[in-house]
Parts: structure tokens; sequence; C-alpha cells
């Protein structure tokens, strides 16, 4: 495994990890959104990861894999709206997007999950970090004792 590789799979997490987090800040901003340009209430987003694999063909894939194979980092899949979580329903007849019956549709969003995806987004974000800096360390240590 060539020596930049190893910074290239930390950064490829912590980029990853930030996008996460900017997602779920996007839908903890939109916590009370009730209307959008689209129509109806906001709609939580999910980041979706998978391996990032540099081998395009399946040959080349197998090929690394037999050659002890130590991956290549993470990538952003897809970033996808969450419809399988119902939306909140809240009866407040006042409400400009009340409907007949005088309940407003809110988003998907609980906040509790969401601070709780923001943690653990945080904390992998951190875990890369580190390991970045202890790659980095280590290569600074050999290139100092190749110099002696």
């Amino acid at each position: 495994m060539a020596l930049f590789q190893n910074f290239d799979i930390a950064a490829s997490g912590m980029t990853a990890q930030r996008l996460r987090m900017d997602t779920i800040a996007e839908n903890i901003a939109n916590v009370n959104t009730t209307r959008t340009q689209e129509g109806g209430p906001y709609t939580r987003k999910v980041v979706q990861f998978q391996e990032k694999y540099l081998n395009p063909n399946f040959a080349a894939t197998l090929e690394s894999y037999m050659k002890s194979y130590k991956g290549n980092g993470v990538r952003v899949r897809r970033i996808y709206e969450d419809t399988e979580t119902d939306y909140i329903m809240d009866y407040d007849p006042s409400h400009p997007d009340a409907d007949d019956n005088g309940y407003v549709t809110y988003p998907n969003v609980n906040t509790v999950t969401e601070m709780t995806n923001l943690i653990d987004a945080s904390r992998a974000y951190q875990a890369n970090v580190t390991a970045f800096n202890a790659l980095k360390q280590m290569t600074t240590q050999g290139i100092s004792i190749g110099q002696s």
C-alpha cells in the first residue's frame, strides 16, 4: 500500500463524515418547515456510505482482494429522502398550513435522533483525524530515521 494512500483513506473518512454532519444540520434547521418549494413539509435526508473502489472492473477488484486487500477509504453512495418515517401531525387550526381538519404536517425529523447521529458523525470524524495525525507522526519519524 502506497504511503499517501493511507492519508487518502483517513481523508476520505473525514470528508464523508463532514458531509453527513452538514446533512444532519440541514435536517435540524428544517425541523419546523411545513412548506417547501415542492409542496408539503420538509423530508428528512439521510447519507449512505460505501467503500471507495479504485478498481472499476471485477477482475481488478478480485485481484486486489487476493493480494491482501486493505481498502481504499469511503465515499458517499447517495443522499436520499427518508420516506419510511411518518410525518408528525399536530393539531393547530390557526396555522396557515393546516388542513381541513386543523392538522399541520411537520417534517419527519426527530431532533433527538438527529443529535445522536450528529454525535456519532462527530466521533467518527475525530477518529479519522486521530488516524491521520498518527500516520503523519509515523511518516515524520520514518523520514527522520532515514536521515540519521
